[in-house]
């Protein structure tokens, strides 16, 4: 049984990102093949964002660094990004240590404070 195809284009919900799930340890033979998987997604979805769900990958290593790295720098050349979705403390930890920023999901955006503005104010203070 098949089916024709509605005309137009998709419809998409570009609100929602799509997910990548990464389970189990990642091998570099695999990299280039979810390379492609992102890329793909963000074009089928317009949305710009790929969440990619890292809670399965296992203890963190430079291996999965290298995945990572390689994921926002194809998710970047495709207009979009990546997010992670429940990341393992020491994965965010030595991301840290590498020097790589990542936006995580359900985590609230860091800013700087704002400049000149004070937390509390002693009794003794002379008004500014």
């Amino acid at each position: 049984m098949s089916y024709a195809r509605p005309p137009g284009l998709p419809i998409v919900d570009a609100m929602t990102p799509a997910v990548l799930v990464l389970a189990g340890p990642v091998t570099r033979d695999e990299v280039p093949g979810l390379c492609d998987v992102v890329r793909a997604r963000l074009e089928d979805t317009g949305a710009g964002v790929v969440v990619c769900d890292v809670g399965g990958l296992g203890p963190p290593g430079l291996g999965t660094v290298d995945l990572l790295a390689r994921l926002q720098l194809t998710a970047r050349r495709a207009g979009g990004r990546i997010r992670l979705r429940d990341p393992d403390p020491a994965l965010h930890a030595l991301l840290d240590l590498v020097g790589l920023r990542f936006e995580v999901e359900g985590q609230p955006e860091q800013r700087e404070p704002a400049l000149r503005v004070e937390e509390a104010v002693e009794p003794g203070d002379p008004p500014v």
